[in-house]
């Protein structure tokens, strides 16, 4: 049987983990620049720009600053990287309650709140330099972690949920008896892709965490998830902006 907390162990398990954030980082730089065409257009005005766009770039691009930080140094860029990855998940999860009409904001609000009490704990990881591996995790709060994004789970269910209510509710009234309008169609079944992706991602992470097998292998598909999560609340925020249709307002 391993030994998941002996040296050696932990040492191998540093050495796959800066490997797989290598392999990480250049997914997301390759999603990062094959959308950046929408953030062009935004930044030029030929896209208008709306106030839940600043969620948006702000998960994609604090993701993107922390996947480089892991990149060059140790405890100091590791809290940031920490944090930044965690708001990431945190703003996902934002970029998908925005959808939900503003009936329900308050209650929205209170949820996020929640998250972000647990996102903003303060730094959970600690790293040092080791010689012939680099920056290497020494530990981490799994608790809270797990705690974090058990919570992001289960916010991703209930807004896509209260989604598909708002929908459903919204085809009744508006007396249409055929089939749901394309755009209903695109917001539940983008929510509905979103809360898969989110979801396999986050029950991986958090089972890792739950293990705690060691202070690597406890974090180590922390990043994916963030990454998953990320670029899905990306794409399905940008399939929504672009939706054009005459007389039609963006929900």
């Amino acid at each position: 049987m391993v030994n998941w907390k002996s040296e050696e162990v932990i040492q191998m398990d540093s050495m796959v983990f800066l490997k797989f954030m290598h392999a990480l980082l250049g997914l997301y730089v390759w999603e990062f620049f094959v959308s950046l065409d929408f953030d062009w257009a935004v930044l030029t005005g030929k896209t208008r720009f709306r106030w839940p766009l600043i969620f948006y770039f702000a998960g994609r691009y604090l993701l993107l600053f922390a996947l480089i930080g892991i990149e060059i140094n140790c405890q100091a860029l590791y809290a940031f990287n920490q944090l930044a990855g965690n708001a990431a998940v945190g703003l996902a999860s934002i970029n998908l309650s925005l959808r939900t009409t503003s009936g329900l904001l308050f209650l929205l609000v209170l949820i996020v709140i929640g998250h972000w009490s647990l996102i903003l704990q303060g730094v959970l990881l600690t790293a040092v330099w080791r010689p012939g591996v680099g920056c290497a995790i020494t530990y981490s709060d799994t608790t809270i972690l797990a705690a974090t994004f058990i919570y992001s789970m289960c916010f991703d269910f209930v807004v896509l949920c209260l989604s598909a209510y708002k929908l459903a509710w919204t085809h009744t009234r508006s007396g249409t008896n055929g089939a749901p309008t394309r755009l209903v169609r695109m917001l539940f079944s983008d929510g509905l892709i979103y809360f898969f992706i989110a979801f396999v991602s986050n029950v991986i992470a958090t089972t890792m965490m739950v293990l705690d097998l060691n202070a690597i292998m406890s974090v180590i598909f922390n990043v994916p998830a963030a990454i998953a999560s990320t670029i899905v609340a990306s794409r399905v925020v940008r399939r929504l902006t672009n939706f054009q249709r005459p007389g039609l307002e963006m929900m």
